[in-house]
């Protein structure tokens, strides 16, 4: 705790410094602060590039749902996003899943993180494991380091039906019918395992969006709420359920060629809004 505190002080007198500072790896920064603003929630900017005012912090325990990986200080986010898990939580406790283990949300402060997530930085997002919860309370050293598993079969692409069935189907339905949801990313194979049944309303499947990873995860991104004039939602995604063309593209080699172009720098707080170094200065 001390050297979260000289931490923090060592960020406020930084922000006063006159060069350089805006320079420097803004996820070292965000880091270092182990408490929120105070004030009303305000995320800002974009989910790949801000960083959130006003956070609330996800119960460790609660009806229906326990966090993981606490060391890591990510159970933090809008109001909106916890009232969602909770919403979540008791929706599938309905269908018998016995109860969401909660992955990472955000920092206290948003902004980039040091491992991880390039997302995860405005409060709307949170991962959410593919495992149903424990019928007990996992300890300390569980939750760090029991891992989740991934769905899919070994050296495929394709879901292993062992390991996701109709409760993890239904898990993901639910998840994406509940209000303010703007994509849900999955793997390619979970998203073409869904793709294959026959639902009486498919509309859901459109914000089922396959991405690299998560494949014994899903990754739930809500949309800006409401008069958050600060926050920047990305585009709305393409007509149709997405079970096409697109899908099938994931299932070539092209997605996965080795990337020939240099890793990209990490953020500063300059590539952030500038409303982010008052975020991270507040007292």
């Amino acid at each position: 705790m001390l050297l979260r505190l000289l931490g923090f002080t060592f960020i406020t007198l930084l922000l006063l410094a006159p060069a350089g500072f805006a320079q420097q790896p803004a996820r070292d920064l965000f880091d270092a602060v182990d408490r929120p603003t105070a004030g009303p929630s305000m995320p800002i900017g974009g989910y790949a590039r801000g960083c959130i005012a006003g956070a609330v912090q996800l119960p460790t325990d609660g009806p229906g749902w326990q966090a993981m990986r606490l060391s890591r200080d990510r159970r933090w986010g809008t109001p909106e996003l916890v009232h969602y898990i909770e919403a979540l939580a008791r929706l599938v406790a309905q269908d018998g899943w016995p109860g969401l283990l909660v992955g990472d949300m955000g920092q206290p402060r948003g902004g980039p993180a040091k491992s991880g997530h390039a997302s995860h930085q405005i409060g709307l997002d949170v991962d959410l494991w593919l495992q149903p919860m424990p019928n007990y309370t996992l300890s300390a050293g569980e939750r760090e380091n029991l891992s989740a598993v991934s769905v899919l079969r070994k050296g495929t692409r394709d879901v292993d039906p062992a390991r996701f069935g109709e409760a993890e189907r239904l898990l993901i339905y639910r998840a994406a019918q509940l209000p303010g949801v703007a994509r849900i990313f999955v793997a390619p194979g979970i998203k073409r395992a869904l793709c294959e049944i026959r639902w009486r309303d498919r509309s859901f499947l459109r914000n089922i969006r396959p991405w690299y990873g998560h494949d014994d995860h899903i990754h739930v991104r809500l949309a800006c709420p409401a008069g958050a004039s600060s926050c920047v939602d990305q585009d709305p995604v393409p007509a149709g359920d997405g079970c096409g063309a697109e899908l099938d593209y994931w299932f070539t080699d092209a997605p996965y060629q080795p990337s020939t172009s240099p890793p990209a720098a990490p953020l500063t707080l300059d590539d952030l809004p500038k409303a982010c170094a008052a975020v991270l200065s507040a007292d």
